[in-house]
């Protein structure tokens, strides 16, 4: 149904306005909710629909994942009995689902009023949908509580809304039921948006305040600026001020994503845009500072956001050295439109220059590998993902370690590890598997609650490092797909960690250095000992490959050397010609392993370095 035309931006009533996102745990169904809604009010028309409207880059389309949050403004008439209607201007944020990606959220949830939270009529509630009820909560936001896929035979509604409704606290009948595939009940979802969630709230005449919610650089346009307007309006060529940096611009170009850029006058109170000033310089539009008129300017900036900590290290590094610059230029870009990706240069004696990159999780390491190898062209190595300890001497001096080969030698006091309160929701059935698993994971149980006769949720204190590699994984294998992961960080506690070296003839190669704890130490060397026995080829001389701590070798593998033929000359006589030829090859030898220096090639760097495809695979599960 195609709606009439709506107000022009700025010229509308703030009491027409209506800022929401839509919430969910993955593959809920937020995108395909978004499409339907763009369909039902006409700002997308059939023949330039496509699934997953709003996801843009290819890899999200490849993964079918959300990993940008993404803005849209759609005009929605809502019928008032016989008369025409009123139109609403309603702008949407889509929003990721992966716990990797709850910055994003946490961002949007600040440019809103209200919240749809989408449940899966089929898998009910999740990990994931508690994290963001809490965080739309902590927002002050009101929640719309939606079951989705009430199409599918699997489908248990009734159950699932007197879940919900508990959770959220209100009655199961209030609970929406909506099948984004067919598009039933979607005009349903947008009436309630529009009679339960609050217009937006600012003073129209007063020095303009609007909040950067994420940035993007284009290449021929310098770096657009999303922003939702608080105070004040912003018009075309007004000049405008950053109010972190100072930085005064004039604006180029200002409007609205309808879904697709569309130029306006001006944009006003309660409303979500874009800006272009023509600025290359990527740093001067951060996310979470305050745009306010230069002329007028405000005195009080807007809250920020809170800064994201990272929770996983790991080093990119250019597999060809002369695209070191380009590798700068590209996280520069690329830290635009990700505010939670940090990076500092770093020199590794086996990899060279490169970077030493913080992340909010795994998947949000191999997204961030992926758009820099696609997008700039890059070919790159990411060193073992590790994540920051802190270690206490005994001459009382402090040591952060972000990177093994930081960490320090002597007399050791104590080394803390970051903790998560981790959050597992699973069927009943798994209860036993889901603790076993995090009891081998050095976890502390919390607590454990029944959400419903068949549906537990289980809480834990893990170390960090335990859970960012394959914890998932084992997590879905031993429950069969069933369970759902939630964690954030709590702190940190002290435990018995060492610092593994792999020795190759002797020396260290600090690629390979891993931080573990003493009980796995050993398993840890034997497993890298092994692979890079496959992965490194045969020398003229034979390697050692060794695991040590400290100065103890806890693992050890050969590669025999290549052995050439010297006696291919000689064909029969005497036995001791032959004997002479072989000593003298063995005398080589030992001269040519003192002096030897091992060849490894970058595919065996890349192949013992890989993390596997695990992110991907937690994505898509």
């Amino acid at each position: 149904m195609a709606s009439p035309a709506a107000p022009q931006p700025g010229a509308t009533d703030p009491t027409l306005i209506r800022n929401f996102c839509i919430i969910a745990h993955i593959d809920h169904g937020k995108s395909t909710l978004a499409d339907r809604m763009l369909q039902h009010t006409g700002v997308v028309d059939d023949r330039a629909m496509r699934a997953q409207y709003l996801d843009r880059m290819d890899i999200e389309r490849e993964r079918g994942i959300t990993i940008k949050s993404q803005a849209v403004r759609v005009p929605f008439t809502k019928q008032n009995g016989d008369d025409a209607g009123t139109t609403y201007i309603l702008n949407l944020i889509d929003t990721p689902g992966h716990v990797d990606f709850t910055y994003e959220v946490s961002r949007s949830l600040a440019a809103c009023e209200g919240a749809i939270l989408l449940v899966d009529a089929a898998q009910g509630i999740e990990a994931q949908t508690l994290a963001n009820l809490y965080l739309a909560l902590e927002a002050d936001l009101h929640v719309i509580p939606v079951l989705n896929k009430i199409d599918l035979p699997s489908a248990q509604p009734d159950k699932f809304a007197e879940e919900l409704a508990h959770l959220v606290g209100c009655e199961p009948e209030d609970v929406l039921r909506v099948s984004a595939k067919t598009g039933e009940g979607v005009e349903a979802v947008l009436d309630a948006v529009v009679e339960q969630v609050d217009p937006p709230v600012g003073v129209a005449d007063t020095s303009a305040r609007a909040m950067i919610f994420d940035s993007v650089y284009d290449t021929y346009r310098g770096v657009v600026t999303y922003v939702r307007v608080v105070d004040g309006h912003l018009s075309h060529r007004d000049k405008i001020k950053m109010m972190s940096t100072g930085a005064v611009h004039e604006m180029l170009e200002v409007g609205v994503i309808s879904p697709e850029p569309k130029k306006a006058d001006r944009i006003g109170v309660g409303e979500v845009g874009y800006l272009i000033t023509g600025v290359k310089e990527v740093r001067q539009s951060r996310v979470g500072d305050t745009v306010t008129s230069a002329n007028k300017p405000a005195t009080d900036p807007l809250g920020g956001y809170r800064h994201p900590n990272p929770m996983v290290f790991a080093g990119l590094y250019p597999m060809d050295g002369d695209d070191y610059p380009t590798l700068r230029e590209a996280l520069d870009k690329l830290q635009l439109n990700d505010a939670a990706l940090q990076y500092e240069p770093e020199t590794s004696g086996a990899l060279g220059f490169g970077f030493r990159c913080g992340f909010l999780g795994l998947l949000h390491m191999e997204i961030v590998r992926e758009r820099l190898e696609r997008e700039f062209n890059l070919d790159l190595i990411s060193t073992t993902p590790n994540v920051v300890y802190r270690v206490d001497m005994e001459d009382g001096s402090e040591h952060v370690v972000t990177n093994p080969s930081e960490y320090p030698t002597g007399k050791i006091a104590a080394v803390h590890e970051p903790v998560v309160r981790a959050t597992v929701l699973t069927p009943t059935d798994y209860i036993g598997p889901v603790m076993d698993l995090c009891q081998t994971r050095r976890g502390t149980l919390l607590g454990m609650d029944y959400l419903s006769s068949d549906r537990v949720e289980i809480r834990y204190t893990l170390p960090l490092a335990e859970i960012v590699f394959d914890f998932f994984d084992a997590l879905k294998s031993r429950t069969k797909g069933y369970a759902s992961l939630d964690y954030e960080a709590t702190g940190e506690q002290s435990a018995d960690l060492v610092k593994v070296d792999i020795l190759l003839q002797g020396d260290p190669v600090d690629a390979f250095s891993a931080i573990v704890h003493r009980d796995n130490a050993y398993s840890y060397g034997v497993a890298l000992a092994q692979k890079l026995k496959e992965l490194i080829p045969r020398q003229q001389f034979e390697v050692p490959i060794q695991a040590a701590i400290g100065a103890r070798v806890i693992a050890r593998e050969t590669i025999r050397a290549i052995r050439k033929d010297v006696l291919a000359k000689c064909y029969g006589g005497d036995i001791s010609r032959k004997r002479k030829l072989l000593e003298k090859q063995k005398e080589g030898k030992k001269r040519m392993k003192m002096v030897g220096r091992v060849e490894v090639p970058q595919e065996a760097f890349v192949a013992a370095l890989s993390t596997g495809d695990s992110g991907g695979e937690k994505a898509k599960k």
